[in-house]
């Protein structure tokens, strides 16, 4: 009698997530990233005239857990997949999922001309910092000094040169029309991220052009930190160097 009348269900999984186990570390970010981005889809009622983009990484089998149409690309190719399907289906929504290996290493080109262009698309970048996919390598985002399996030293400043930043780099480019990091260290960065990809997609709706998110998460594994460590690494070690915030805002 007390739960007919006392319990009221006030959460539960998003129609565009579906019910997986899930192939991700503990402690990983992606998790997070991939609630967020299908809560926002289900929130604007786009999912069914959604396209994502998966990349080679670990988000590599995004399809086993997004509800709505996925295209596979291959690697750092995933900027000119999503420019070629918006361009034959412009009524759809497409958006890329990228990390920093696929966007910020061997798909550079990509996403700097697809930016460039204005593509009116919109582009998820999870920056952990480190090529998780395949066992820990230094990827461009990787900081100076921070340890990974082919910087057992840390990465060297004179040997490498220093950390992409990919908003400030995308921010400059005139087809760009919204630019933001943010992160998934806390709660209230978690609400902040939603709403920067809420964003993110009206402006593409709204046929603005092109935008990104960037993503700030964490690694345990990679890390070599426990769940708990790698939040604290985030918020005090990331952050300093990639700074939260709006880059670009041209939609206002």
């Amino acid at each position: 009698m007390f739960g007919e009348y006392f319990l009221k269900k006030v959460f539960g999984r998003t129609k565009s997530l579906k019910d997986a186990h899930t192939h991700y570390c503990g402690g990983c970010g992606h998790g997070i990233a991939h609630r967020i981005l299908c809560e926002v889809i289900d929130e604007l009622n786009i999912r069914e005239k959604t396209i994502g983009i998966a990349p080679v990484g670990c988000a590599v089998l995004g399809y086993d857990y997004w509800n709505f149409d996925v295209c596979e690309a291959a690697h750092g190719r995933t900027p000119a997949v999503a420019t070629g399907i918006k361009r034959a289906r412009p009524d759809s929504i497409v958006f890329s999922y990228q990390g920093d290996g696929d966007l910020a290493a061997i798909g550079t080109a990509e996403i700097v001309h697809a930016a460039n262009r204005g593509e009116n698309i919109t582009v998820i970048f999870v920056n952990n910092t480190v090529y998780g996919m395949t066992g820990g390598q230094m990827a461009p985002t990787t900081l100076v000094n921070q340890t990974t399996l082919t910087t057992p030293q840390g990465r060297s400043y004179e040997e490498y040169g220093a950390p992409l930043k990919i908003c400030e780099l995308l921010s400059q480019l005139s087809g760009v029309a919204y630019a933001i990091r943010v992160s998934l260290h806390a709660p209230t960065e978690i609400i902040k991220a939603k709403k920067a990809i809420q964003k993110a997609f009206q402006t593409q709706i709204d046929k603005q052009g092109f935008s990104i998110v960037e993503i700030v998460s964490q690694c345990p594994t990679y890390w070599g930190l426990d769940p708990i460590r790698s939040i604290d690494y985030v918020k005090d070690v990331l952050l300093p160097y990639f700074s939260l915030g709006v880059y670009k805002d041209k939609t206002k």
